[in-house]
């Protein structure tokens, strides 16, 4: 669904995409109750990251349900920003919410995730150990042609990085490692979930929904995902609306998944949030590239650029959208 409350006759900007506030909180809340009275689950349970998604989702809840029947949870490991927790801990107090902290760490390294993980880098950097860190980083889209190509950056104990760039065995046995910790966290959202016979909550704003910003049964599997039709600066504006506090507004989204701090735009998209959207939005509401360009402060070119990305990410991640495949349909069951 497009929420578009603007003047049509107006010239496309950011104030495109601006919503009414109440009335988008009224319809979400809504909706979350009737999908938990048809699942006949009596709560809802999320991980709680302190970014923008995650806290405005945690408002939302209350409002639908109160807050004894919201259970969040703290979920860091290894490679966490500490400021992640203490950025969590605030929208709990915040919105009166329980909220535990589920240390992640230990089961990821008895499964072998770091170590999985620093293997593959070793192909590229033997002496990669104990006092590194490393992220991975994609090519903007902006300045060229072709394939985005993925690099991995490490710092050594001295803090010098060195860029390197991954053939791709390396780059899917980093992303293979990594996605542990997103598989591990929902392992444990469900199993709070299953006791508490809550519904899991799934946190993804347009951009990343659409785009395939997620890890399969990981960060991306949900009983409800309330802001999947909301673009991302939507999600700022609803964010003070509701009450988050001011500090997580202003918070730019990270990862927070590897060990060196790295954007979204790095590790993803081709721009900050606000200008993908304006780019997004155009290309789904069919709005001339130049008056997108003008907006997002880009040339045609780059839009051009920025629209051929959006529709390779689609292509690419659609598999991540799809349920399980059946040779021939269960009718019975409706699948």
């Amino acid at each position: 669904m497009n929420i578009r409350t603007t003047d049509s006759t107006r010239p496309f900007s950011a104030e495109t995409l601006t919503i009414d506030h109440a009335a988008e909180t009224d319809r979400i809340v809504a909706g979350l109750r009737e999908q938990l009275r048809a699942m006949k689950k009596r709560g809802l349970v999320l991980g709680l990251s302190g970014g923008i998604d995650s806290s405005v989702s945690v408002a939302l809840a209350v409002r639908a349900v109160g807050a004894k029947n919201v259970f969040c949870l703290f979920m860091p490991e290894n490679d966490s920003d500490p400021e992640s927790l203490r950025f969590g801990r605030l929208v709990a107090e915040t919105f009166s919410v329980e909220a535990i902290v589920e240390d992640i760490g230990p089961a990821l390294k008895a499964m072998g995730c770091y170590e999985r993980r620093d293997t593959f880098i070793r192909e590229l950097v033997p002496e990669y150990g104990e006092g590194w860190a490393s992220k991975i980083v994609i090519a903007n889209a902006l300045e060229g042609e072709g394939y985005n190509i993925s690099s991995l950056v490490v710092q050594g104990p001295d803090g010098r990085q060195a860029k390197h760039r991954m053939p791709p065995a390396v780059y899917l046995g980093i992303v293979a490692a990594t996605n542990m910790k997103q598989r591990t966290r929902k392992q444990v959202e469900y199993y709070h979930a299953d006791r508490l016979n809550f519904a899991v909550l799934g946190t993804p704003n347009r951009l990343e929904y659409d785009q395939g910003f997620f890890v399969k049964n990981g960060d991306g599997a949900a009983d409800v995902k309330p802001i999947a039709h909301l673009y991302k600066s939507q999600v700022y504006a609803l964010a003070a609306h509701l009450g988050v506090p001011e500090e997580i507004c202003r918070r730019p989204p990270t990862t927070d998944t590897y060990s060196l701090e790295q954007t979204q735009e790095e590790f993803y998209f081709s721009l900050p949030y606000d200008r993908m959207d304006l780019c997004l939005y155009g290309l789904n509401n069919g709005i001339e590239i130049d008056a997108v360009a003008k907006a997002a402060g880009l040339t045609v070119v780059e839009v051009e650029r920025v629209w051929a990305d959006i529709a390779a990410k689609r292509k690419a991640t659609r598999y991540l959208h799809l349920g399980p495949q059946l040779v021939r349909p269960v009718e019975e069951i409706g699948g």
